[in-house]
C-alpha cells in the first residue's frame, strides 16, 4: 500500500494492538467491538504500512497467516500468542487492501486447519473461501437525517410493512456472473419499486457470507463480512446509504442458532469444538447437519454480540430479524430422545440461550434506540418483547406464526369448508396483546411444494386472485406489523426458487397487474393512517363488528386511533357468494365513506358497483343502534371510512 507521510500519520493515529484490556473484555464476553481488533485491519507501525492480523485460537499449537502476499507460504509468518486468552497476533508490513489470507492452524496432535478469517470483512467469491483484507472506512456515509429520526421512533407506533427480498433471485442479469445484480445496480432498481409501492422496510436474506446457494444466506461462514456475490462491502454500504436517503428501513436476517460444518468455517475450528458445544446433544442439530454455538462460552457470546452491533454501527442497519430462534431456546428442538440433554433444573429450556437474548436485546437497545430485534419464535413461548427488566427476553417484535399458519391453512380451504372453520381468522385477535407482532407472510411459505400465495387459493384463476386480495386486506387491516415476501405483491405463480427471478413478465397479464395495483393501494392506505398501525398491541385500535357470521364467512371489524376520531370499517366477504344488502352494525348515523372495493376492474375484479357515500339507517344490528346496509361482492373486501 503506497502511502504519503500525511497517511501514515492518520493510520499511525489509529495503530492496531491488542492491549490487556482488550484480552480481559473479550475474556468477560462484553468487549463489543472486539471486530476492530480481531480480523486482519490496516495498520502502521513505526513508519511501516501494513496489516494487522489477529485470530482466537486458544488450543492451537502455532498459527501461521498466509495469503497472497507471502505466496501461500505456510513456513513464514508465524502468529505471537499474547496471552493465556488464546489471541494470536502478528503486523505484517506490506500488505495491501485486497489480498487474500487464511489462517493456518497447526492442532496438537499436527493437523492443519485452513480457516477462513472469523472477523473478515470481505471473502472470495465462492467457490473460494479466503477472506480479503478490505478497509471499511472510505465509504462516506450521507444518511444522517435518516439516523437522526430513527432514533426518536417508538416503531410499535410506527408503520412498518417490510418487503422480505432475496438479492441474488429478486432480478437478474441474462448474461454475467450467475445473473447476479450488484448491490449499486441492486440499489437503483429496488429503492424506486419500494418508494412506488409504498413499503417502509426491505428485509434482505443471506447478506452474510456463505458458501451455498441454496441454503439462502442461512448456514453462514462470514459473519462479519456481506456476501461477495454481489460486490465488495462499499458497495453494500452504498445499498443501504440509498435506501435511507429514500425513507427506506434496512433489516437484515441475522442467524446465530447455528453455522455449517465447512473445513473453512467455524467448525472444530482450532481442532478443538471452538465455537460449537462440544457435546453433540447440544452442539449439533441432526436435522440441519449443522453446529450449534456454546452460548455458556463468553467469547462465543462476545462473537456474536459483537457481529450485531458491527451490522448497527458499521452498516447503518434498522433492524435485525434473528432466525430459528425456538431452536435456541428449546434444547429438545428437533431432536429425538436420547439426542437432546436437559439443563441443570432437568427441563428443555436452553438457560444459556435466554441469558444470551437478555444480553443481546439489553445492550442493542442501549447503544441504538429506534433500532428493531425481531424473533421468529415459532412457539408460544412466554415474554418474547417483554423487556428484560420485566423477565422477558426484550425483542422488538415477534413474527406471529400462528397468525400465519391459520391464515393460509384458512385460505386454501374449498368455500365449502370456510364455515366450519371460521376461528381460523378470529383466534389470533384473543392473544394478540400477548406480544409485539409482526404478521409475516415470507419465503417459507412459497417454497417446498407449499405453493406460491396465489396458488393456494382453491377454484378458478380469477377466483384465486379474488380471494388473494381478499387476504391481503384481512392482512393489512388486522392487528400487526406487515412482511410480505418479494413476488407475492403481484401474484407471482410459481413458488420461490433462489436459481431464477421473479416472473416479472406476469405484469403484462391484468390479474397480476391489478394485484400489484391492489396491494399498492394497501400500502398507502396503511402507511398514510395512524389507525391502522399506532395501536397493533392492544383493543385500542381494533373492534370485532361481527366474527361470528360462520354460516356466510364473513368478518367485519374496526380499526380505529385511540381517541375514536378515526375509524375504519373491513367487511370481508370470503365465499363466491354475493351477499345482497348485507347488514354491519354502526355506532352513529354518520356516513361511511368507501374507500376501497377488491373487487374494482383495475383490480383485476368484477366491477361490481358500490356506493361512494353510505348512510346508516335506525335499527340493531351486531349490538349497535344503526345498521349499515349494502351489496357484498363475491370474494370481495370493501374498506369504509367514518
Amino acid at each position: 500500500m503506497k502511502m504519503t507521510k500525511e497517511d501514515i500519520k492518520e493510520v499511525n493515529n489509529k495503530k492496531v494492538f491488542i492491549s490487556k484490556d482488550d484480552e480481559y473484555l473479550f475474556a468477560q464476553g462484553t468487549h463489543y467491538e472486539i471486530y476492530k481488533k480481531l480480523g486482519a485491519h490496516l495498520s502502521v507501525e513505526g513508519k511501516k504500512a501494513g496489516v494487522y492480523f489477529a485470530v482466537w485460537a486458544p488450543n492451537a499449537a502455532k498459527v501461521n497467516v498466509i495469503g497472497t502476499f507471502n505466496d501461500w507460504d505456510e513456513t513464514s509468518h508465524e502468529m505471537e500468542r499474547l496471552g493465556p486468552g488464546g489471541i494470536y497476533a502478528l503486523f505484517v508490513p506490506g500488505v495491501e487492501t485486497g489480498e487474500m489470507y487464511k489462517f493456518l492452524i497447526t492442532t496438537p496432535t499436527g493437523e492443519k486447519h485452513y480457516k477462513a478469517d472469523p472477523y473478515a470483512n470481505y471473502a472470495e467469491y465462492r467457490p473460494g473461501t479466503a477472506s480479503i483484507v478490505t478497509d471499511l472506512s472510505s465509504f462516506k456515509w450521507t444518511d444522517e437525517k435518516w439516523m437522526e429520526e430513527r432514533e426518536k421512533k417508538d416503531m410499535n407506533k410506527e408503520p412498518v410493512a417490510i418487503y422480505e427480498c432475496h438479492i441474488g433471485s429478486w432480478m437478474k442479469h441474462p448474461n454475467g456472473s450467475d445473473g447476479y445484480y450488484t448491490y449499486r445496480q441492486f440499489a437503483d432498481r429496488i429503492t424506486e419499486y419500494l418508494k412506488e409501492m409504498k413499503y417502509t422496510h426491505v428485509e434482505l436474506m443471506g447478506i452474510a457470507e456463505h458458501p451455498f446457494d441454496g441454503s439462502w444466506g442461512y448456514q453462514v461462514t462470514g459473519y462479519y463480512a456481506p456476501t461477495s456475490r454481489h460486490g465488495e462491502p462499499e458497495d453494500f454500504a452504498y445499498l443501504i446509504n440509498k435506501l435511507h436517503k429514500n425513507n427506506i428501513g434496512v433489516i437484515l436476517d441475522w442467524v446465530p442458532a447455528h453455522f455449517p460444518r465447512d473445513a473453512h468455517g467455524l467448525s472444530e475450528f482450532d481442532g478443538t469444538c471452538l465455537y460449537e458445544h462440544p457435546d453433540k446433544r447440544l452442539g449439533e442439530h441432526p436435522d440441519w447437519g449443522t453446529k450449534i454455538f456454546n452460548y455458556g462460552k463468553t467469547e462465543v457470546k462476545n462473537f456474536l454480540i459483537a457481529n450485531a452491533l458491527f451490522w448497527l454501527k458499521e452498516y447503518h442497519i434498522d433492524g435485525l430479524r434473528v432466525d430459528a430462534v425456538a431452536s435456541m431456546l428449546y434444547l429438545d428442538y428437533g431432536k429425538k430422545d436420547g439426542e437432546w440433554l436437559a439443563n441443570k433444573y432437568g427441563g428443555n429450556q436452553n438457560l444459556e440461550a435466554i441469558e444470551f437474548f437478555k444480553h443481546f436485546n439489553s445492550v442493542i437497545h442501549g447503544a441504538y434506540p429506534g433500532v428493531m430485534t425481531i424473533a421468529e419464535e415459532s412457539t408460544a413461548w412466554p415474554k418474547v418483547t417483554t423487556s428484560v427488566e420485566e423477565d422477558g427476553l426484550g425483542f422488538s417484535f415477534k413474527w406471529n406464526m400462528g397468525w400465519m399458519h391459520d391464515f393460509c391453512e384458512y385460505m386454501k380451504l374449498d368455500p365449502l369448508f370456510k364455515k366450519n372453520n371460521h376461528y381460523a381468522l378470529t383466534f389470533a385477535m384473543s392473544y394478540n396483546s400477548s406480544e409485539n407482532y409482526i404478521l409475516p407472510l415470507s419465503h417459507d411459505e412459497v417454497v417446498h411444494l407449499k405453493c406460491s400465495m396465489v396458488n393456494k387459493m382453491p377454484g378458478y384463476q380469477v377466483d384465486k386472485y379474488a380471494n388473494l386480495r381478499v387476504g391481503y386486506t384481512y392482512m393489512f387491516g388486522h392487528a400487526g406489523k406487515k412482511l410480505l415476501f418479494m413476488g407475492q405483491e403481484f401474484g407471482q405463480e410459481r413458488e420461490w426458487s433462489e436459481a431464477r427471478e421473479l416472473d416479472w413478465f406476469l405484469l403484462d397479464e391484468p390479474l397480476n397487474k391489478g394485484m400489484k395495483e391492489y396491494v399498492k393501494e394497501l400500502l398507502r392506505l396503511y402507511t398514510s393512517n395512524p389507525a391502522w398501525y399506532e395501536n397493533d398491541n392492544n383493543w385500542n385500535g381494533f373492534e370485532w363488528v361481527n366474527c361470528n357470521d360462520s354460516e356466510r364467512s364473513v368478518y367485519s371489524f374496526i380499526r380505529k386511533t385511540a381517541d375514536d376520531k378515526k375509524k375504519f370499517l373491513f367487511v370481508l366477504n370470503m365465499t363466491p357468494v354475493k351477499r345482497e344488502s348485507y347488514t354491519v352494525g354502526v355506532d352513529s348515523k354518520k356516513k361511511w365513506k368507501l374507500l376501497l372495493n377488491s373487487d374494482e376492474k383495475k383490480y383485476g375484479g368484477n366491477g361490481s358497483k358500490i356506493a361512494k357515500e353510505i348512510a346508516p339507517t335506525e335499527g340493531e344490528c351486531d349490538s349497535k343502534p344503526y345498521t349499515l346496509t349494502f351489496d357484498l361482492p363475491a370474494f370481495t373486501a370493501l374498506v369504509f371510512e367514518l
